[in-house]
């Protein structure tokens, strides 16, 4: 990357890593997006120069910049490019949590894990988590359900100094949340929850019984305890079967809009 004159340092692609190749790449251009090395409204670099840049091939990179397309962060406008979408809008809303809300329509909330793992953070993911890069993190993707009927992924971040022997924990009809409070203490009392429209690229898509490309819902959360991040999970749900309600009014004298803020449980 290129700045006043000088080449940037930025991270590499680690090909023996447990990541995805098109997972690192999403994370190297968030972080450049979120240091503003991509200001709003700025190109990213072609496929051809990404695929030259990390040994990636163009299958690859189209598959990392697909998924900052479907969650808002890229835009491509035909015939110029591919270009850092603006910031959005902030809305701070009070939210049930999904378990509550599928609860509250009589329908049975369920999930069914997808895959565990135990990753290396990279510049955004510990930015989010607040640890240091290179920090261990366990990766719990879930499918879940309402009486059955899938209605969102749940990509769920935890940093693994907080919870050693997560990856061999049984969830199995179990609340996280609930295990990381039996079983380490950590009792979530506060968050951040930033909702997005997006389109569900291919992968997604199947999971959720979706046409590709079709609208979703997508939610960045960032759950903490006694102050200190101890969850940042990336959702992505149905457009056509998930609704997030909310109650709107003035907040009491006194109070900040982020006082109104807490995570959605899973």
């Amino acid at each position: 990357m290129i700045e006043s004159g000088r080449e940037v340092a930025v991270p590499g692609i680690d090909p023996h890593g447990p990541v995805p190749k098109y997972a690192q790449l999403r994370e190297i251009l968030l972080d450049l997006i979120e240091r503003d090395e991509l200001p709003p409204g700025a190109p990213i670099p072609s496929e051809r120069e990404l695929c030259r840049r990390y040994g990636l091939s163009r299958m690859t990179v189209r598959q990392a910049v697909d998924r900052l397309v479907a969650e808002g962060r890229l835009q491509r406008v035909p015939g110029k490019g591919t270009f850092v979408a603006q910031p959005r809008i902030e809305l701070t809303l009070p939210l049930t949590s999904f378990t509550e809300d599928i609860r509250s329509r009589g329908m049975a909330p369920g999930a069914r894990e997808l895959g565990r793992r135990v990753v290396r953070a990279g510049p955004h993911l510990a930015a989010r988590l607040g640890i240091r890069p290179g920090d261990a993190v366990h990766v719990i993707e879930r499918l879940r359900t309402a009486d059955g009927e899938p209605v969102g992924i749940d990509r769920t971040h935890i940093p693994a100094a907080l919870a050693p022997g997560l990856e061999e924990a049984d969830l199995t009809g179990r609340s996280l949340h609930a295990l990381l409070e039996a079983r380490y203490g950590i009792v979530m009392d506060g968050g951040e929850l930033t909702i997005t429209a997006g389109t569900a690229d291919p992968a997604d898509a199947s999971l959720l019984g979706l046409p590709g490309g079709a609208a979703v819902l997508v939610l960045h959360r960032r759950s903490f305890a006694g102050g200190v991040c101890a969850e940042y999970g990336v959702s992505t749900y149905r457009a056509d079967r998930y609704q997030l309600k909310a109650a709107l009014g003035a907040p009491a004298p006194g109070l900040a809009p982020e006082g109104a803020e807490r995570s959605a449980r899973p």
